[in-house]
């Protein structure tokens, strides 16, 4: 049975640079085996970007 571990990742939405630094961030999550599986955005009050990941565990679990 395939089993799963779970992050949670926020990026607010504050600087110019903020998009690349998103970039950057969730491709090196990637190449540790993370997949983004949902994105949740609000321009309210500069909150940015939630990002949910997931990634497959071994049965002995793994770390992030």
């Amino acid at each position: 049975m395939k089993t799963f571990e779970y992050d949670i990742l926020s990026f607010p939405m504050t600087r110019k640079t903020s998009l690349a630094d998103m970039q950057a961030s969730l491709n090196a999550k990637g190449a540790k085996g993370w997949e983004v599986v949902s994105i949740s955005s609000s321009e309210f009050a500069n909150v940015g970007h939630t990002v949910f990941l997931k990634r497959e565990t071994t049965l002995a679990g793994a770390t992030a």
